[in-house]
């Protein structure tokens, strides 16, 4: 140990952040020993790099110019070439589907992994089983074993684990199933010192949602989909299970095009909905913060009365292998970093607890469409594909993503839907009407005092 501490001290005095080894001699020797363990994993360098941007002024220089972006074209042939592409791809295992999970559901008053919390409008079917059920109906239709991607973070990679472990996976294999978690980075002061959050702990942050792509190459996720031939990534958050992974046209069209990264969309609610939308900034591809557009851009329209940035954001896309690969090339995750201004509470050096204000370092993955050589921005419908779970009540709450999932499945048993109570619809028994029609022979229709649930046998 004298060694290895020998070691770090002088690396991480060389930096300039020497102070957190105050108080090291007062820990007990297991505390000693993860404290070194935890201080060897973090990638100083890129901390030394990151202090520099602290306190810089992020809103000097020139406004950017902001432009929409343009919208794949909505034509029945090319879409008919496209769904075709894609479902050649499906079948023919090229297509790995990559969640990101890495949250907890306290927003919730869930004191566990987001993805265990049940959403289902008439079962307790948790958000993991609605993607696995929409994965694995995927698979069914078009005839391969889909391989599932979670990404976990440190919060909840253990507790995450261990939910999969007690549902049997959700029907997956063993094998099919490849947790990878989210990298952590330490947080600073505004002096940009490293902060502890207790003695002998480092506070670490999640590095953002761009930080699974880096986490895909870590953890050899991505020499993974390699040797299983996959060439393309289906990517979706864990709080929206409406989210379409097997989606024929959109990865049709993103692989026929070329693209190295596309996005789904949807039309914003109104000009006040505060969502990003995907739009150029100074002719790059990305997306656009609602804080970034003055009210003259927020409510201006096109010539066919729509909002001119309409493209609202809901982080779905599909991304080719190689270039994750390339993004990630050497180690270092090729994408901007963002400073997060935040309250913390840490340990001040007399050892007591304190609160203060820090900053938090994250990636964005829709900061790699400006990476990208070609990409496709796909409008799609937000009652078919987009209800998330983000607050407690209110708008996008689990009363709102109950409804909506209450709707469509009205919506696909059409005129055999009850007259009362909400139905919940199995995504592996349809999730079109057109599916449940010609598949109902086949299916189980329940009727209980809670509702009308439909399930195909596994």
């Amino acid at each position: 140990m004298t060694a290895t501490l020998d070691s770090l001290r002088a690396s991480y005095e060389a930096a300039g952040q020497g102070h957190v080894f105050d108080g090291f001699d007062a820990l007990e020797d297991s505390a000693r020993a993860s404290f070194l363990a935890e201080l060897a994993a973090i990638d100083l360098p890129l901390v030394e790099r990151l202090a520099l941007k602290v306190g810089r002024d992020a809103g000097s220089g020139a406004a950017p110019t902001l432009e929409p972006a343009e919208a794949w074209p909505h034509d029945a042939d090319g879409n008919e070439a496209a769904r075709a592409h894609g479902a050649e791809l499906l079948a023919a295992g090229k297509v790995g589907f990559v969640l990101v999970a890495g949250g907890q559901g306290s927003r919730l008053g869930y004191d566990g992994p987001k993805g265990a919390y049940s959403i289902g409008p008439v079962t307790d079917r948790c958000l993991f089983d609605w993607h696995a059920a929409r994965i694995q109906a995927t698979g069914t239709r078009h005839g391969f074993a889909p391989v599932w991607y979670v990404m976990t973070s440190r919060a909840n990679d253990a507790a995450t684990r261990a939910f999969f472990a007690e549902h049997d996976r959700f029907g997956f294999a063993e094998s099919d199933v490849v947790f990878f978690s989210q990298d952590m980075l330490p947080a600073l002061d505004l002096g940009g010192r490293i902060v502890l959050s207790a003695p002998g702990e480092v506070f670490l942050a999640p590095n953002g949602h761009g930080g699974t792509l880096a986490a895909l190459r870590t953890s050899g996720a991505l020499d993974d989909m390699a040797r299983r031939g996959i060439e393309q990534l289906s990517y979706f958050q864990v709080d929206n299970p409406l989210a379409r992974p097997g989606d024929t046209l959109f990865l049709g069209a993103h692989a026929s095009s070329g693209a190295d990264m596309s996005s789904k969309v949807v039309p914003k609610r109104d000009a006040e909905e505060k969502v990003g939308v995907i739009g150029r900034v100074n002719g790059a591809l990305g997306c656009i913060e609602y804080s970034d557009l003055s009210d003259e851009l927020r409510y201006a329209k096109a010539d066919d009365g729509r909002l001119l940035f309409n493209a609202g954001n809901i982080a779905v896309h599909a991304l080719r292998r190689d270039f994750v690969e390339r993004l990630t090339e050497g180690g270092d995750l090729d994408l901007p970093w963002h400073v997060a201004k935040k309250a913390l509470t840490v340990m001040d050096a007399s050892g007591a607890t304190t609160k203060i204000d820090g900053v938090k370092f994250e990636t964005f993955v829709f900061d790699a469409l400006g990476k990208a050589e070609r990409s496709v921005t796909m409008e799609v419908e937000r009652a078919q594909e987009f209800s998330p779970v983000k607050n407690a009540e209110g708008s996008d709450s689990p009363d709102t993503c109950r409804a909506d999932l209450d709707r469509i499945g009205r919506e696909i048993l059409g005129t055999s839907a009850p007259a009362d109570g909400p139905v919940e619809v199995d995504p592996r028994a349809a999730e079109t009407p057109d599916e449940f029609t010609s598949r109902t022979s086949t299916l189980t229709v329940l009727k209980s005092a809670t509702g009308t649930t439909v399930t195909a046998p596994r």
